[in-house]
């Protein structure tokens, strides 16, 4: 007879959800669907073949280290370039500050792992990174929002939500996921002096901070806490932790991304890490080492800008053509998104149903809430489809939202 597992799970699983984004992956995959799903790299511009020389060269010349178990913290040469990296824009760390984690939500689970009691209030953006949430909501925390607009993070709400008191502060400065938006210079600053001020620290998570297709790079979180505080001891005393991530500029299928944060915390992290999975996969460090090395991962970053730069132009020009007046959205200078918010009115769960119906897809904005849509929102990807799919996509997302619409309409006169 089966064991009764469902009265075994431990309390905590009460909290897990189901990521919407993971199981439209799974509709999506249909030929016909064009998808704005999903927050996917293109896949015609993963170096395949620089892999396939990197893959060979480790194997012929350091096999019996790219098959072992590794260190925890990670393959020394791949911290050693990740400092170098960082270093050019101002983010003064060692190799003793740096964690290679596999992928970003690992380091997001780990965190929540070392940081979070069950009932700890973290403040959090509205809306954030829904991905974030499941990590967090899993460790039992409870949220502190604090909205954003076009320039990011909205301070004007910040000391207020900071006097509750909340565990830190999860935040994602630049292209911000869900919504694109990128944290202005001057909020950043005021964001960590309140941050000093109130001893409430800051979780930086920059994924895209390298997709930038137009106007300047902004000083990160993590520089401005040492230099606005006037610190010059590197990563010893700092309020910020600092994640990134390789999956958007080389593949995401490697599964390697970093953290960086004073040594005692990677060494909790580390050992937390070693209960999860021991070490990221060393044969795939050094593989992500050899490929990213001798300024190929310069390079390469060039030719994503290039290529979603166009996507993302693509996308605007065709909502601007197709969507009706009283539809919004975002006006992201980089990374992988753009945020569309509607009349009043339209459920989006809803309108996906109907999209679905066209072939095409988007995410509902109501999972990227801790506390519930306060609107009609949803996410629109632009770096997976080429021009002309983008193009039609919206095409057959307008349809969508005009029977939305016209059924809303209808009942309005109804009632």
């Amino acid at each position: 007879m089966a064991a009764p597992w469902a009265h075994r799970y431990a309390q905590r699983t009460k909290c897990a959800k189901s990521s919407i984004i993971r199981e439209l992956l799974k509709v999506t995959q249909r030929p016909e669907v064009i998808s704005f799903a999903g927050g996917l790299p293109a896949p015609e511009v993963f170096p395949v073949e620089k892999f396939k020389e990197a893959c060979n060269k480790v194997l012929t010349e350091k096999p019996q280290f790219a098959l072992q178990y590794g260190p925890t913290e990670g393959y020394r040469p791949l911290r050693e370039f990740i400092v170098q990296q960082m270093a050019r824009y101002g983010i003064l760390a060692g190799v003793d500050n740096v964690l290679i984690t596999s992928g970003s939500q690992q380091a997001l689970d780990l965190i929540a792992k070392l940081l979070i009691n069950r009932g700890d209030r973290l403040l959090v953006e509205s809306p954030t990174y829904l991905g974030a949430l499941q990590a967090f909501d899993l460790m039992g925390a409870e949220y502190v929002t604090v909205p954003i607009d076009d320039r990011g993070l909205n301070t004007d709400y910040l000391e207020a939500a900071l006097r509750s008191g909340p565990k830190f502060m999860y935040i994602l400065p630049n292209f911000q996921n869900p919504g694109g938006v990128t944290l202005s210079e001057d909020r950043r600053r005021e964001l960590v002096l309140l941050s000093d001020k109130y001893g409430i620290p800051i979780i930086e998570d920059d994924p895209y901070g390298q997709l930038r297709y137009e106007g300047e790079h902004k000083t990160p979180l993590v520089v401005l806490d040492r230099t606005n505080l006037q610190r010059d001891d590197g990563y010893t005393l700092g309020n910020v932790i600092y994640l990134s991530t390789f999956s958007k500029l080389l593949a995401p299928g490697l599964r390697v991304a970093w953290i960086v944060a004073p040594p005692d915390v990677i060494a909790r992290l580390s050992q937390i890490k070693q209960s999860t999975d021991l070490h990221t996969s060393t044969f795939t460090q050094m593989v992500t080492y050899e490929v990213a090395r001798d300024g190929f991962l310069d390079e390469h970053v060039k030719l994503i800008r290039s290529v979603y730069s166009e996507r993302k132009d693509a996308m605007m020009k065709a909502l601007t053509d197709y969507f009706p007046e009283e539809v919004t959205w975002t006006h992201p200078h980089g990374g992988l998104f753009l945020w569309v918010t509607l009349p009043t009115g339209i459920n989006t769960r809803k309108l996906l149903d109907q999209a679905l119906l066209n072939d095409v897809a988007f995410v509902p904005g109501d999972p990227f809430f801790p506390d519930g849509d306060k609107g009609s929102h949803m996410r629109l990807n632009f770096s997976n489809a080429t021009p002309e799919m983008i193009r039609e996509g919206i095409r057959r997302l307008s349809i969508a939202v005009a029977h939305e619409l016209e059924h809303v309409g209808a009942q309005m006169e109804y009632a």
